[in-house]
């Protein structure tokens, strides 16, 4: 169970870069409100500061705000 459980976070962590890139290629064509904008922006930058810190959850949870509010 230790081993499926360890796979698991292991295909999480890997998984933030494609989040990362999903979410600057929205950013590109995206007509969001400047504010919102921001908040996206800065929830990306947190994403890919707890990836590199080895916090995959987080990191997770911060893009997964990003996306949402990129309706992606």
């Amino acid at each position: 169970m230790a081993g499926l459980l360890s796979f698991s976070s292991l295909a999480l962590a890997h998984n933030c870069p494609n989040e990362m890139k999903q979410i600057d290629a929205a950013l590109k064509v995206s007509k969001l409100e400047a504010s919102k904008l921001d908040e996206v922006k800065k929830l990306r930058a947190d994403g890919e500061a707890q990836h590199s810190a080895g916090n995959h959850d987080a990191s997770m949870a911060s893009l997964k705000k990003a996306k949402s509010l990129l309706g992606i």
